[in-house]
């Protein structure tokens, strides 16, 4: 027997208040574009710059006890990861060891260098730095530009292929409801300061690719819907779609934040903030999928039969 969290015939009607839906997520929207006017992002070392440590020693890495002495040195955000390789000696045991960019009036390079080494080796004589690298400002500047090209172009590659597979209206609300999901989420990094860098977005680009699977769904059965039921109104098309698809959705987005959370309270600090932007994204992302995609479909109105090229749409906007 299948396990159903969502009774077969659930008749919820999710239109009943589609203006205030839609309202109510574009007053977040904009709360999280002025959080990120007037608060910024805590960017990590990706987009900050820093130093890169490569260090080698004969004892085995303890990434806890790096980062824990690292710490006590007031030297900003630190990440700290081991290096494998199988063509390495047993005895070979590397990590990776960034740094941000500090205020070089105070702290030179070098400084940084040798007092992360002095502190190192009070717990690991053996340890040594066999390269350190800095990477400036200049190019974390252009991290960030990459970074914002990168999601741009998925929203545009997402408006594309949804304009081929269904009508330029459903485009629209697919886009309507990354865009959402998209900026709530960089809104709450803002909002609480959690780090932001590289896996962030990362995790933004999972959460498109989330997001639009899950809208794709049920736009897929609104369009089996419209030519099965060429009377009924638009809105009952809808609401009849979403709750055929809602289990689901519900079981698909429950299995997912099972391991998510799992993975945030066990996982550890190196990928906490990954984790947290995709429980996030999939939260906000199953409700887009129903409340705001499919709200702004309603609104823009589609073909009621594809066979006549000059079908009008079916809907006004709900009362």
């Amino acid at each position: 027997m299948r396990l159903k969290l969502v009774p077969q015939d659930t008749t919820l009607d999710f239109f009943s208040k589609a203006r205030v839906s839609l309202g109510i997520s574009a007053v977040f929207v904009f709360l999280s574009l002025g959080a990120l006017l007037f608060q910024g992002l805590n960017f990590g070392i990706d987009f900050l710059g820093g130093t890169t440590i490569r260090s080698q020693s004969t004892q085995t890495v303890d990434v806890g006890e790096y980062r824990s002495v690292l710490s006590r040195l007031e030297f900003g955000d630190i990440s700290i990861s081991e290096v494998f390789d199988p063509n390495f000696d047993d005895d070979q045991n590397v990590a990776m060891i960034r740094i941000q960019q500090q205020n070089y009036g105070e702290k030179s390079v070098s400084d940084v260098t040798l007092g992360a080494l002095a502190a190192l080796q009070k717990i690991d004589p053996d340890i040594s730095f066999v390269s350190v690298e800095n990477v400036g400002p200049k190019v974390s500047g252009e991290l960030v530009q990459t970074a914002i090209l990168a999601v741009v172009f998925a929203i545009s590659a997402v408006l594309f292929y949804i304009w081929l597979r269904f009508e330029w209206q459903f485009a629209q609300g697919a886009v309507a409801a990354l865009i959402h999901d998209v900026f709530l989420t960089i809104g709450v990094f803002s909002v609480l300061q959690i780090k932001f860098d590289l896996a962030i977005i990362a995790a933004l680009l999972t959460i498109v690719g989330y997001s639009l699977n899950d809208t794709v769904v049920v736009f897929d059965r609104v369009r089996e819907n419209l030519r099965k039921y060429k009377k009924l109104p638009l809105k009952e098309v809808l609401n009849r779609s979403i709750n055929e698809t809602l289990n689901r959705t519900v079981t698909t987005s429950l299995t997912t934040l099972l391991a998510l959370i799992a993975l945030f309270i066990l996982g550890g600090d190196v990928i906490r903030g990954f984790v947290f932007a995709m429980i996030w994204g999939v939260i906000v992302g199953t409700y887009s999928s129903v409340f705001v995609a499919s709200s702004t479909l309603l609104w823009l109105g589609v073909k009621r039969d594809w066979s006549k090229p000059n079908s009008e749409a079916g809907t006004q906007v709900p009362q």
